[in-house]
Parts: structure tokens; sequence; C-alpha cells
């Protein structure tokens, strides 16, 4: 009778090993945002690269410009961070989101407190 529990719990334990190891999705490479926030829409590429729970990479827009970033990765969320020039005055921007799959991110983003707005994303 105790083998059979212990074998159902190992049994258990490896299903959700793989599992986990299945959903951790690399986010490197180039992503195509669409942004949503109260001053309009745009439409930002973004070049990352995934270290262990390390992001590094290079924002690119016509409203904010251009500006390398920096961030995290913990299980499905991630979130990043760069300053860009917006007329003149700097401004730090975050990115907070969630991994939908190895394709897909969706979030929301502040603009150095001046306004918000939320994301979506699709790997190119």
């Amino acid at each position: 009778m105790r083998t059979g529990v212990f074998a159902a719990l190992m049994i258990a334990a490896a299903s959700m090993a793989l599992t986990a190891q299945a959903a951790k999705v690399d986010l490197t490479g180039k992503w195509a945002f669409t942004v949503q926030t109260d001053a309009g829409t745009g439409t930002p590429t973004v070049t990352l690269k995934q270290e262990g729970d390390k992001l590094t990479g290079h924002y690119s827009s016509q409203v904010l410009g251009e500006a390398d970033l920096t961030g995290t990765v913990k299980g499905q969320q991630f979130d990043f961070t760069f300053t860009a020039n917006a007329q003149g005055t700097s401004l730090d921007v975050k990115y907070s989101g969630t991994i939908e799959n190895k394709d897909s991110l969706k979030g929301t983003l502040d603009l150095g407190g001046l306004g918000s707005g939320t994301f979506t994303a699709k790997r190119q």
C-alpha cells in the first residue's frame, strides 16, 4: 500500500516538473508591440535577450525613440524599464506583463507617472 502511494506521488511530482519546464518561455527575439494609451496608439519594436531571469534589449518607436532596456522574468511574469526622451523631457517607462505563450505577450505600461496604457505583443 505504501509503495503504491509513494509511486503515485513520484509520478505526480515528475509530471508537475515536466509541465513547469514546458511552460518556461525564452523571450529572446524581436517583438512587435501594439500599445494603447490615453494619448493614442503606437507600434514599437522591442528586441529582447533573456539570460536566466535577466532581460536586456532595445526599444524602438516613432513616439519615444530608441533606448536600451533592462528587466526581469519571473515565471510567466516579466517587466522591463528604459529612459526615453519625450520632447526634451526624460521619462522613465516601465512595461509589466504576462507571457501568454511562446509568441504572445500582454500587459500594462507606465509612462513615468504621466500616463499609462496597455499592450499586446507578438514575436516576429
